[in-house]
């Protein structure tokens, strides 16, 4: 058993794997260098492609350029031979080489030691052929880099788990490939706009941190040689930013990587990007507005427009002010009996268990709340939707609701049957919010892996006076799954996998 990394002799290796060698071997004793620290550019396939738009059919046009790209076409014939070179944003354009203008010699070399996947400098004059394609006629050619592996056939496509391995050969074959990667800066830029915009800072917060907290997740721990302690890696900045309010930057955010030792799925990644911000003097409807904004400003900078159209052609629709819904209001319409935030964790089995569920006993009455409304619910929230009103006892960070007993006020966004963001009113009495944490270690005493610990330091900020405050969370992968429809591992350029085994 060897992984993919394992040498392979000359003679293991697949007869196209050894033709390409062969060829590097012979360019190599032939005094050419198949990757040579630079070749002639002038400029770019894409700006080529804009300075000759429109160019009339078989017109010389007296430029003469030095271009790059890889080739992805590749058709011999006897005095002519025709390729497609493409850069990396999928740009492409014609190549020609003609007996007459690169002479015998270069022709044949091209024609024997070239290659689909090859990268290769052609400088020549730009023209139009008789068939109006735009193209370069060469003078002369050079080989930027070999391809000792042969790229996938167009016949036979690649499957996701392979694309995702691969990325950088899904990035040179697959247009969505090119967009998808394209797309994050641009949503990034439009995130980053927004806060500016509403007067938010962003800053940096740790990812190692001596205890984690923010979020009910499991991490992911490691250890500090320097320090000679245990250390986890951030699930949330939450308390980190927290402490930014309390310290007066008073609207601040933070685009930051997350890590979460759980499991796996069209919709969760072990490392994740997030969006978090927070808000002084606003709440859970006030932030909720910023949300909403953040979200549709992405969607007007990648689509330009509210309506965005995904990778299967359905069109979504995020404008307007979004439906809202309650977290209760929807488990009762599910079990089809009325069920609050005070019904017992006995009667909210019983749904449970005749809804087919599978229950853990660990779970907290809240906990098996919010599970029965995921099984009833989260599937049918394909329109962007607020889900009010979430139990007490799995928001330990989150202020009790004005109004509803064991409720506290917060949200979650659902947009395509998955939640999207979450935002809450913050709690801010320490006083309280020790006594939620002590709660939370004692769970975490039971076995509960996602419970909180008690961060003194946090409390000791929190005493110094926090101010009312909103605060949200959004996943930057989801979101590209909710302007795109893919899943989350073509949304996220290189996902966690397995190493493969041969």
């Amino acid at each position: 058993m060897t992984t993919d990394n394992t040498p392979a002799t000359e003679d293991d290796l697949p007869e196209q794997l050894r033709i390409r060698r062969e060829k590097r071997a012979s360019l190599i004793e032939r005094g050419i260098e198949p990757y040579p620290v630079a070749v002639a550019r002038t400029k770019s396939l894409k700006e080529v492609r804009e300075k000759y738009t429109g160019l009339e059919i078989d017109v010389a046009t007296g430029d003469i350029e030095s271009l790059t790209g890889r080739i992805i076409f590749k058709r011999d014939t006897g005095k002519l031979c025709f390729a497609t070179l493409r850069e990396g944003d999928g740009t492409e354009l014609q190549a020609m080489l003609s007996l007459d203008k690169v002479g015998q010699e270069q022709l044949d070399a091209w024609k024997s030691d070239i290659d689909l996947g090859d990268m290769v400098s052609v400088t020549g004059e730009i023209i139009t052929s008789k068939r109006g394609e735009l193209s370069i006629l060469a003078n002369s050619w050079t080989l930027a880099s070999k391809s000792l592996r042969p790229l996938p056939n167009d016949h036979k496509p690649m499957s996701e788990e392979t694309r995702v391995r691969m990325r950088y050969v899904d990035l040179i074959v697959r247009p969505e490939a090119r967009t998808a990667a394209r797309m994050r800066p641009a949503v990034m830029r439009s995130l980053r706009d927004t806060f500016n915009n509403e007067s938010f800072i962003e800053v940096e917060t740790p990812m190692l941190q001596v205890m984690h907290g923010g979020a009910a997740a499991r991490p992911f721990k490691t250890f500090s040689n320097a320090y000679d302690m245990d250390l986890f890696m951030r699930i949330a900045p939450e308390l980190f930013l927290k402490r930014c309010v309390v310290g007066g930057i008073e609207r601040v955010f933070e685009i930051n990587r997350n890590f979460r030792n759980e499991g796996a799925d069209s919709s969760h990644s072990p490392e994740f990007a997030m969006v978090e911000s927070y808000m002084a003097y606003g709440d859970w409807r006030s932030i909720a507005d910023v949300t909403r904004s953040l979200i549709q400003n992405a969607a007007m900078a990648v689509a330009g427009s509210h309506v965005v159209t995904h990778h299967d052609g359905r069109q979504a629709d995020l404008g307007g002010t979004w439906k809202e819904i309650s977290l209760y209001d929807a488990i009762s319409e599910g079990v089809g009996e009325q069920v609050t935030a005070l019904t017992s964790i006995d009667e909210l089995k019983k749904y449970a268990t005749k809804l087919g569920m599978k229950i853990d006993p660990k779970w907290v009455t809240g906990k098996l709340a919010e599970e029965i409304f995921e099984h009833v619910a989260q599937d049918k929230l394909i329109e962007p939707t607020f889900v009010m009103g979430y139990p007490v006892d799995t928001s330990p960070l989150v202020r009790a609701h004005r109004e509803i007993p064991g409720v506290v006020e917060k949200w979650d966004l659902y947009v395509d049957g998955f939640e999207l963001a979450t935002g809450y009113s913050e709690l801010i009495d320490p006083v309280i919010q020790r006594d939620r944490l002590v709660e939370q270690a004692q769970l975490g005493a039971k076995g509960d892996l996602e419970a909180m610990q008690v961060d003194e330091d946090f409390l000791r900020a929190m005493e110094f006076g926090m101010p009312p405050m909103g605060g949200m969370g959004m996943g930057v992968d989801r979101l590209l799954m909710a302007l795109t429809g893919l899943g989350i591992r073509e949304t996220i350029l290189f996902p966690l996998v397995k190493p493969e085994i041969d």
